[in-house]
Parts: structure tokens; C-alpha cells; sequence
């Protein structure tokens, strides 16, 4: 069974910054692009960030831009969501997701995702 189990999720301090984590288990995980979106109560859910199978690539939010970092190590079997200057725009739940392919899919509207996790949260107060 594929599982992607997010964590680091918390309360923070307008500015602050927080490190998500998504663990993944049952796929071999350098072959899937990996990403994440988020959803903010009362709003639809909308993308955050996304990188290719080496890391060699990533692809952000303009919201986030500068601000977030998205990582990866292969070996852990981790994604990483690093999260600096973080807003109150900013709170919300935050979801893992992994796809075999990389590409515009992830961002477009209508977007397909083969795996996702249950979601961690993040709350930004001012």
C-alpha cells in the first residue's frame, strides 16, 4: 500500500517559518515527481510547489515564490516544504502528493495526481 505521511505542521508566529515533511512508503519513490498543495478553510484547494525525480527541478507558486522551498532526498524516501516569512494567507491545511510525471498537470486547473497524503496543518497567526 502506497502511503504519504505529512508532518511538521504547527502554530506559528506571523513571519516565522516551519519544515514540512512528507515520508512516502510502497513506491519506489525517485520515480514519482513529488509536490504539494494546500487548502485554505472555505477555499478551494490550490497548488504549492513541485519538483522532478532528481530535484533537479522545481516549479512554485507565485504566492510562495521566494518564501518556500520545496527538497527531496531519495534516500529517505522525504519530500521537504522549507516555509520562511510565512503569512497568515498562509494557513492552511497542507497535502502531499506524488506522480509518476512532472510537468504543467500539477499546477493547471483540473489537475490528477495519482497519490496524496491526509494532509498536515498549518496555522499562521498575526
Amino acid at each position: 500500500q502506497v502511503q504519504l505521511v505529512e508532518s511538521g505542521g504547527g502554530l506559528v508566529q506571523a513571519g516565522g517559518s516551519l519544515r514540512l515533511s512528507c515520508a512516502a512508503s510502497g513506491l519506489t519513490f525517485s520515480m514519482y515527481a513529488m509536490g504539494w498543495f494546500r487548502q485554505a478553510p472555505g477555499k478551494e484547494r490550490e497548488f504549492v510547489a513541485t519538483i522532478n525525480w532528481s530535484g533537479g527541478s522545481t516549479n512554485y507558486a507565485d504566492s510562495v515564490k521566494g518564501r518556500f522551498t520545496i527538497s527531496r532526498d531519495n534516500a529517505k524516501s522525504t519530500v521537504y516544504l522549507q516555509m520562511n516569512s510565512l503569512k497568515p494567507e498562509d494557513t492552511a491545511v497542507y497535502y502531499c502528493a506524488a506522480d509518476r510525471s512532472y510537468g504543467s498537470h500539477w499546477y493547471l486547473a483540473g489537475a490528477r495526481l495519482t497519490y496524496w497524503g491526509k494532509g498536515t496543518l498549518v496555522t499562521v497567526s498575526s
